[in-house]
C-alpha cells in the first residue's frame, strides 16, 4: 500500500514513465532471451551467425547511448522516448517476419538504436520531473523494471507454445502501445537553449574527471547485476537439476523489490551520504556470491524434492542479497548522475554513464563466462568450480572500495537532500 500511495503522489508524467519501464522490460524479456534459440533451432543459422545478430544489437545500443543522451538534451526527452519506442516496435516486428540474415541484422540494429535513444531519455525525463524526490522516483522505477523482467520471460515461455512469431508480435505490440500512450499523455517540457555544439557537450562530460571516476567505479554494479541473467540462473539450474529454477531468481527479486525497495530508499535517504549507501550496496552485491559457493560445482543430481530445495536455498539467498544490494545502491546512483554536471546536460551524462556501463557489463560477462567455462572443464570437485563466484565477489568489493575512496576524497557531488544528512 505504501508503494501505491507513493506512486499516486508523483505527477502523471512519472507514473506514465513507471508503466513505460514495466512495458519496456516485459516486451524486451519476452523476446530477447529466446532469440538465440529461434535463430539457431528454428531458422538453422550457424552459431557464428547467431553471435553476429546478437552482437550487432548490443553494439548498436551500447555504442549510441551518448548520442541518445545528447538527443534528449537538445531535442527534448519526450520526443526521443517516443521515437525510440516506435523504432523498437519496428525492430521487434521485423524479428517476427524476417528469416534471412539481412532482415535479422536490420531488426537487431533497429532494436539496439531504439534502446540507445529511450534508455537515457527516460532517465533524463524522470530526473528532471522528480526534482528533490529523485531517489524515491528511481526506487519505484527499479520496482517496475524488476517486475517487467519477471513477467517478460514468463509471458515469453507461454507464447512460445504457439511459436516465436507470436512472441515477437506481442513484444512489438507492447512497444506500439507505449509509443501511442507517450504521444498522447506524456507532457512536453521546454528544452533549454543549446549553447555550443554537441561535440562541446561531449568534451565537457568526458572532461569531467570526477564523473568518469565514478562511472568506472560503478563497473562492478553493472557486472554483478548482469549475473542475474547469467551466473545465478546457471547456478540454480545446476544445483537443482531443474530448468525452471532460473525463474525463481527473478521471482525473489520481484517480491523483494515490491516489499522493500521504497522502504529502504526512504529509510536510508536521510541517514547518511549517498556515497556511503552506494558502497554498502556494492559490498552486499559482492557478498551475495558467497552462499552459492556452498553448492558450486555439485554435479550429482539431487536426491528428491527436499534435496533439490536445500540446494536451491544458497543460490536464492545469493539472489536475494544481490537484489537487496541493487535496491540500496541504484536509486542513489541514478540520483547522483545529474548532479555531476549542468542540468542542461543531464541526458549527456546519463548517456555517457550507460555507455561506460555497457562496455563494462560486456567485458564483465565475458570474464565470468570464461570462469564458468574453466569451472566446467575443471569438474565439480576442483577449485575452479569456485572461480566465477570468487570473481564476482572480488568485483563487488573492488567497486565498493573505489566508491568509498571517491566519497572520502570529496569527489562525489552533494545533492540538496544529502547536504543536510549526516555524513559518514
Amino acid at each position: 500500500m505504501r508503494t501505491w500511495h507513493e506512486i499516486r503522489g508523483h505527477p502523471l508524467a512519472i507514473r506514465l514513465l513507471l508503466v513505460n519501464q514495466l512495458g519496456v522490460n516485459t516486451g524486451f524479456y519476452l523476446l530477447v532471451p529466446y532469440l538465440a534459440t529461434h535463430l539457431g533451432d528454428d531458422l538453422g543459422m550457424s552459431a557464428a551467425a547467431v553471435g553476429i545478430v546478437l552482437g550487432v544489437r548490443n553494439l548498436s545500443q551500447q555504442g549510441l547511448f551518448l548520442i541518445g543522451g545528447s538527443a534528449a538534451d537538445r531535442l527534448g526527452a519526450r520526443g526521443v522516448i517516443i521515437v525510440g519506442c516506435a523504432i523498437r516496435t519496428a525492430g521487434f516486428a521485423l524479428f517476427a517476419f524476417g528469416d534471412g540474415l539481412p532482415v535479422l541484422l536490420a531488426a537487431s540494429v533497429l532494436s539496439g538504436v531504439a534502446g540507445a535513444l529511450f534508455n537515457p531519455a527516460v532517465r533524463t525525463y524522470l530526473a528532471q520531473e522528480a526534482g528533490e524526490r529523485r531517489a524515491e522516483a528511481f526506487a519505484l522505477f527499479n520496482v517496475f523494471a524488476t517486475t517487467g523482467a519477471l513477467i517478460g520471460p514468463l509471458l515469453g515461455s507461454a507464447l512460445l507454445l504457439v511459436d516465436f512469431r507470436a512472441s515477437a508480435l506481442t513484444a512489438a505490440g507492447i512497444f506500439a502501445l507505449l509509443t501511442v500512450a507517450q504521444a498522447l499523455v506524456l507532457p512536453a517540457r521546454e528544452v533549454a537553449p543549446a549553447t555550443g555544439g554537441v561535440a562541446a557537450d561531449w568534451h565537457e562530460a568526458v572532461g569531467n574527471r570526477a564523473f568518469l571516476a565514478f562511472a568506472l567505479a560503478m563497473v562492478g554494479m553493472f557486472t554483478l547485476e548482469n549475473q542475474l541473467y547469467l551466473l545465478l540462473p546457471a547456478g540454480a539450474r545446476q544445483a537443482t537439476g531443474w530448468d525452471g529454477a532460473a525463474g525463481l531468481v527473478f521471482l525473489v527479486g520481484t517480491v523483494a523489490g515490491i516489499a522493500f525497495q521504497l522502504r529502504l530508499t526512504r529509510a536510508l535517504k536521510g541517514r547518511g551520504s549517498r556515497g556511503r549507501w552506494i558502497a554498502t550496496g556494492l559490498v552486499l552485491m559482492g557478498l551475495a556470491f558467497l552462499p552459492p559457493m556452498l553448492v558450486a560445482g555439485t554435479d550429482a543430481p539431487p536426491d528428491g524434492v527436499l534435496d533439490a530445495t536445500l540446494r536451491a536455498l544458497p543460490v536464492l539467498t545469493g539472489a536475494l542479497l544481490l537484489h537487496l544490494g541493487v535496491m540500496i545502491a541504484q536509486p542513489f546512483v541514478m540520483e547522483l548522475i545529474p548532479a555531476f554536471g549542468r542540468p542542461a546536460l543531464t541526458g549527456t551524462y546519463f548517456g555517457l554513464f550507460y555507455a561506460v556501463s555497457g562496455v563494462a557489463a560486456a567485458l564483465g560477462n565475458a570474464a565470468v563466462g570464461r570462469a564458468m567455462d574453466a569451472a566446467r572443464l575443471g569438474g565439480g570437485e576442483s577449485p575452479a568450480a569456485l572461480l566465477p563466484w570468487a570473481c564476482c565477489l572480488a568485483a563487488g568489493l573492488a567497486s565498493a572500495a573505489a566508491v568509498t575512496w571517491l566519497h572520502r576524497n570529496g569527489t562525489l557531488p552533494r545533492t540538496r537532500t544529502a547536504a543536510v544528512a549526516v555524513v559518514a
